[in-house]
């Protein structure tokens, strides 16, 4: 695959799936810093934003990049946050942030330095509750980490957010996400990945040259086994695609892997890496171009290509329906092979990395399920999926219903 590279000094294009994955990212960090500033008691919250791949900072058309975002929503996310504060009878918060810009091209950040200088002397005028310091790299990022994690280690900052928006696929280790989710307290990472330039350029049945290709995935002879066996080419590239979020999602206790499609080019994944349960419904509301290959249920990517047929999950009201159908199936499956009750805790665990279902879909799949019910601490039953808590417990029902999946086959 020929290298992408945009023209900074005379204006880059904006596509279409880069738009999408911006109104995602400006969303999240938006209510990523509205939950993390929430607390009463707190007046101060210290984050790091990392981008990786800043780019020149706005496009031909005049939209944001991902470094202009991230400063417009500071601003206004400090604002709000102060104005539910003096609401609340809070006293305001001051957000610290410290913005490390990164890209390899030399125009791109020549542009960058343009573009945010006069951003920075705004926000110092007119934004009295936010200390901003920015420093800006002209890297390629894995050369770039090994200092920049030593750096935000040691001026202790717990909170970091990485937007890690690579143009292929070979730009990011999967040992360096790993390392970002172990080293810091409260890591955040968006990833994007050409999965389909990835899986397309793989050569079925030549094992050096697969290894060779997805070497950065950190991936195991074992791990290429799955690859091997007689399938069809559609079969094996599901099967490759499985194969690469496999080893994403030993990343990260929370990993949501979104495809972003481009008509008029290759589709992408725009992962998310956590350490706590969050992203999901924000990602939902940003529905459009999305979809998941695989399931709608439960185990979303863990279908066997060799005997199921994945079908494209997408975030509209069809696909929710469906991924509504499969869920009161696949819940009490789940809750019966772990015995016969389960913490909700617990269960949202164990099923984040497993589906791209809406939370509201996964709280009407317990409370509207015939064979589960929802109690609370004192032993109450949840009659409404709104008011489902993280420290009620789901159990199975003694009496199963007369439509039950897991009512034993009556034989003939």
């Amino acid at each position: 695959m020929t290298r992408k590279t945009l023209d900074w000094c005379g204006g880059a294009e904006l596509e279409d799936h880069s738009r999408r994955k911006h109104a995602i990212l400006r969303q999240y960090y938006y209510d990523y810093l509205m939950v993390r500033c929430q607390l009463p008691q707190r007046s101060r919250f210290r984050h790091a934003v990392i981008d990786g791949f800043a780019g020149g900072g706005r496009y031909r058309c005049g939209s944001a990049g991902s470094p202009v975002i991230f400063l417009e929503e500071l601003t206004r996310a400090v604002e709000a946050v102060n104005l539910r504060r003096g609401e609340q009878k809070a006293g305001p918060i001051e957000i610290e942030c410290l913005l490390v810009l990164n890209d390899t091209s030399r125009d791109a950040i020549d542009r960058l330095k343009e573009t945010i200088t006069p951003l920075q002397a705004a926000i110092k005028q007119t934004a009295p509750a936010v200390r901003l310091s920015v420093e800006i790299f002209n890297q390629p990022f894995e050369t770039l980490y090994p200092k920049l994690g030593e750096m935000l280690h040691q001026r202790r900052f717990r909170s970091v957010l990485f937007n890690l928006d690579q143009y292929g696929d070979i730009d990011v280790n999967q040992r360096t996400i790993s390392d970002i989710m172990g080293r810091f307290v409260a890591p955040e990472v968006f990833h994007t990945l050409g999965i389909q330039s990835l899986v397309s350029f793989l050569r079925k049945g030549d094992r050096g040259a697969l290894k060779e290709r997805l070497k950065h995935l950190g991936l195991s002879e074992t791990d290429l086994d799955a690859l091997d066996g007689p399938m069809n080419r559609q079969a094996w590239l599901g099967a490759a695609e499985k194969l690469v979020f496999d080893a994403f999602e030993r990343c990260a206790p929370f990993v949501s892997p979104f495809s972003i499609h481009n008509p008029n080019g290759w589709r992408y994944w725009l992962i998310h890496f956590a350490k706590a349960y969050r992203a999901r419904d924000i990602l939902h509301q940003n529905s459009t171009m999305q979809a998941h290959y695989g399931r709608s249920g439960l185990e979303m990517l863990s279908y066997n290509p060799a005997v199921e047929t994945g079908t494209l999950y997408l975030f509209d009201a069809a696909g929710r329906a469906l991924a509504k159908n499969q869920l009161m199936e696949d819940i009490p499956r789940m809750i019966r092979d772990t015995g016969d009750a389960m913490p909700v805790a617990e269960f949202y665990e164990g099923i984040y990395n497993a589906t791209p279902a809406h939370s509201d879909d996964i709280h009407a799949g317990l409370i509207d399920n015939p064979d589960l019910d929802v109690v609370t601490q004192t032993g109450g039953q949840r009659r409404k999926a709104n008011t489902i808590k993280i420290d009620d417990t789901i159990r199975l029902k003694q009496q199963r219903s007369f439509f039950s999946i897991l009512r034993p086959k009556q034989e003939n």
